[in-house]
């Protein structure tokens, strides 16, 4: 009895880009909630991060690997979450030294903003190549070189940033989805540093 040979079909260019960023949106609602124990942003955005490193190299991944994942990561990535807490509260401090008219205030404020978004970065492209078993002491050093050496990927990121701030600000719902794109933003500035 011979076998019917079915052959594979194979999606469209743009079904594919919509089907990636449609998962991107899935996984910023994963991360946000992930993210619900307060310091396990970091471990939701790398678990968030390696499930797109997956899914765009079509390897098979759900929300499982995503659970097992940051329970991986959270192991060192609560303290990183803490130390972020605490870098945010220093900086809100700067800028109500800026709004309370104190002398150079206003420069510590601004410098205390650009350090905020300096850090946010240098976490991002951390979690976008973390993978279990690494340290994250090393992953946020590493980071923090790329994020100096390579503005160009650095910009993209402040971007993604920007448009999640934005979009919280004018209709916050959809902020959650949203931080998916800015993680997938990370992995792709991570994936073209790697490529060069």
């Amino acid at each position: 009895m011979a076998q019917a040979r079915v052959k594979a079909r194979k999606e469209s260019a743009l079904a594919e880009r919509f089907a990636v960023f449609a998962e991107c949106l899935l996984t910023g609602v994963w991360i946000a909630v992930a993210s619900l124990g307060v310091v396990t942003y970091p471990a939701a955005i790398a678990a968030g991060a390696r499930h797109l490193r997956r899914r765009t190299s079509h390897q098979v991944g759900g929300w499982r690997e995503f659970v097992d994942d940051v329970r991986t990561a959270v192991r060192g990535g609560w303290v990183v979450g803490l130390v972020g807490w605490v870098a945010l509260g220093a900086v809100w401090v700067d800028v109500l030294a800026a709004r309370a008219g104190i002398p150079g205030g206003r420069l510590v404020g601004a410098v205390g903003i650009f350090a905020a978004i300096g850090l946010a970065v240098a976490l991002l492209r951390a979690a976008a190549v973390w993978t279990p078993g690494a340290a994250w002491r090393g992953l946020l050093a590493d980071a923090g070189r790329r994020t100096v050496l390579d503005p160009a990927g650095s910009l993209l990121v402040v971007c993604g940033l920007a448009v999640v701030t934005l979009t919280a600000l004018f209709v916050a719902p959809l902020a959650v989805p949203v931080l998916g794109a800015v993680v997938a933003a990370a992995v792709a500035v991570e994936e073209r540093r790697r490529r060069r």
